[in-house]
């Protein structure tokens, strides 16, 4: 009779039980110590090797839900909310209605290092009184990384303070005399944590501290993926027709590919071709070149599809254009013959494709059909700078022969670098110059060039909707603008993440089923969403600290890719990479109230 219940009860655990691998779903409530349910909490859950994320945030009563997620288990759970403390624990399939409690957090110090980066960033800007080295520092000072790991806020002797501007210098970010004199100091005062930590906290008491998302934004499912390794830095991400994304890894000089259709994501990698260039490309120099632990001869950098299935890269560092063909995974290079740097690349209506060239001011085309190549010199602000960019291929071979050392690097002139493009519907060719605050047309066929200031600085890279407006992130503006090129009027709305001024929108896209506009929260740890019908955002944050985005793609869903490519990678939370898919109803059912929240404020 025992061995009868004993199998019995077997049998009864098999059914109930899911097989290793069946995936798993889960529910339950957030709740604080007096059993109150959390509104606006995001719950995270991890899983395998490399680690694949899902997150959904908590609504009505704390209550939360999850679609089904991979794998055979233990998951690890994490919930956060700004104010809050972190909960992490260990869970299975046979937890699947979840109570995680969350406690109120007492140490201000913890609380200021649950803060995005831009609400730090917001006291240096305050402290800057001249508002166009306000605007520099914004330009300049973000380019690549924000200031939101400890190790950006770190406080330094002179002597280190330099050694990092010397490096910002040879990555492109030069800042004027004046201003490079006055960053310690401006660090220092801003991030010291004896004056920060209470201002950042002195209201982390009170209910609006750091609201929860709204209603809209609750509903939505952010998965993560980690691809490369520590020294990695995926720069740019496209979705392939197949459902495959790919990104590039500049400093690595590799190409990855994500099969989001496999249970937990299934991530491949491509070598670029070997060359013939040193450690740095066409830049290398006899000093350090870059970065520690950077591997990068070509440096990839903007990835795009092309109508025939295959993906195109620019080759940053190579001064090369390459072409990956995914079928049979073989690469196929081709030099650029004229200008340095090549950056941002579009196809246009015909297949060719167009590019900036961010080092030499040149705007760059490209025929695959023909091979053809064409090169359009933009005009430089200054005399000074159209002097400067026809000599850089005499201070390159300088750079590569002798030892310029860095007393004057990332001082004087700022160049003005050419940087997104898109093609407009009727077929013109439209590119931004990052640092000349200006937008610029082409005619494809006659070269004809037109050039328009922007009333706001630093427009960086843009899109084009259905209708024919061009949609611009104005970058150290901290704006979003629409251009008409058939009126030539730019309207502008100021991106509500507050302290205003203090995000730094490094790239957009627009949905061209909706014509929505989403927009790169940068310095935020956020995606914004752009309604134009109603002018509203929306901001959805993003659940892993130091979220420095920089493209978004869409899926035949609708759902938005970016990729966390903060430089060094090290500094974002889990030191790794990673690959973003947003979807913006994915949970829906989430039990909800019909109204709250707010779109400004610390993103949670």
């Amino acid at each position: 009779m025992q061995i009868v219940l004993r199998t019995a009860i077997v049998a009864f655990m098999l059914a109930v039980s899911p097989a290793p691998g069946q995936a798993a779903e889960f529910e339950g409530r957030v709740r604080d110590a007096s059993g109150a349910g959390v509104l606006g909490a995001k719950v995270t859950f991890s899983h395998g090797d490399p680690v694949h994320t899902i997150t959904v945030f908590s609504g009505d009563d704390g209550r939360f839900h999850t679609p089904e997620i991979a794998g055979d288990g233990p998951w690890r759970v994490r919930v956060r909310r700004i104010g809050w403390a972190d909960l992490e624990q260990s869970v299975t399939a046979s937890s699947r209605e979840l109570a995680l409690e969350i406690a109120r957090h007492g140490d201000p110090v913890a609380v200021a290092g649950q803060l995005p980066s831009n609400i730090w960033y917001g006291r240096l800007l305050a402290s800057i009184e001249d508002e166009s080295q306000r605007e520099e520092f914004v330009r300049q000072c973000t380019y690549c990384h924000q200031q939101g790991s400890w190790a950006t806020r770190i406080l330094r002797p002179e002597e280190q303070w330099q050694k990092i501007l010397a490096l910002m210098g040879r990555m492109g970010a030069g800042l004027s005399p004046e201003l490079r004199s006055r960053v310690p100091e401006l660090m220092t005062a801003a991030y010291d944590p004896v004056t920060a930590v209470p201002a950042l906290t002195a209201r982390m008491n009170e209910p609006d501290f750091a609201p929860p998302p709204e209603p809209l934004v609750r509903q939505a499912l952010i998965e993560e993926w980690q691809v490369g390794h520590q020294a990695s830095m995926q720069h740019d991400i496209v979705v392939h027709p197949d459902g495959r994304v790919y990104s590039v890894d500049m400093t690595q000089d590799k190409l990855y590919r994500l099969d989001p259709s496999v249970p937990g994501g299934e991530v491949a990698s491509f070598d670029l071709p070997e060359t013939d260039l040193p450690l740095g490309g066409v830049f290398g120099s006899r000093n350090a070149p870059t970065t520690p632990n950077m591997n990068a001869h070509v440096g990839p950098h903007s990835i795009q599809v092309a109508p025939d299935g295959s993906l195109w890269v620019t080759l940053a560092l190579g001064n090369m254009l390459g072409r990956f063909d995914p079928t049979n995974e073989t690469w196929a290079l081709h030099e650029v013959d004229a200008g340095f740097y090549p950056h941002t690349l579009r196809f246009d209506q015909k297949g060719r494709i167009w590019y900036s060239l961010a080092a030499s001011n040149h705007l760059g085309m490209f025929d695959p059909a023909t091979n053809e190549q064409k090169h359009i010199r933009l005009p430089s602000p200054t005399w000074g700078q159209e002097f400067v960019m026809r000599l850089l291929p005499v201070f390159l071979w300088l750079n590569r022969n002798f030892d310029l050392g860095d007393s004057t690097a990332g001082e004087g002139m700022t160049a003005p670098v050419p940087y997104g493009v898109d093609v407009a519907p009727d077929g013109t060719v439209w590119f931004s110059q990052l640092n000349a605050h200006r937008i610029g047309r082409v005619d494809p066929e006659t070269l004809e060039l037109e050039m328009i200031d922007t009333p706001f600085t630093g427009p960086r890279r843009m899109r084009f909707d259905s209708g024919g407006n061009l949609w611009i992130p104005g970058f150290s503006a901290g704006l979003l603008s629409r251009f008409s090129p058939e009126t030539g009027k730019f309207d502008s709305w100021t991106i509500p993440i507050e302290p205003i001024g203090t995000e730094t929108p490094y790239a957009l896209h627009v949905n061209r089923e909706t014509d929505e506009v989403w927009i790169c929260g940068t310095n935020s740890d956020t995606l914004i969403r752009f309604d134009p019908k109603t002018e509203a955002f929306s901001v959805y944050p993003l659940p892993t600290q130091v979220t420095y985005t920089r493209e978004i793609d869409f899926d035949e869903r609708g759902r938005i890719w970016t990729s966390n490519s903060n430089m060094p990678t090290w500094q974002i939370e889990g030191g790794f990479p990673r690959l973003i898919r947003l979807d913006p109803t994915g949970n829906a059912a989430v039990p909800d109230v019909a109204s709250g929240g707010s779109a400004t404020g610390p993103a949670n």
